[in-house]
């Protein structure tokens, strides 16, 4: 959610909303945030296909 909303304001209005809270993009806590959103997305990305399976959801297809 904090990445969405981060990526939604910059492309609206390049506002970064986890740089202006945390102190900056160079920020050690902003990084860290950073990080973390990162890691979510990679969490998400590898487990896609095991949760589609147990809730019986078909995939997309391209």
């Amino acid at each position: 959610m904090v990445g969405g909303l981060n990526w939604g304001l910059w492309g609206l209005f390049e506002f970064d909303l986890v740089a202006r809270a945390l102190g900056g993009n160079t920020a050690l806590l902003s990084k860290a945030v950073y990080g973390l959103v990162g890691l979510a997305a990679v969490y998400q990305i590898i487990w896609l296909k095991p949760i589609q399976m147990r809730w019986a959801v078909k995939p997309l297809s391209a």
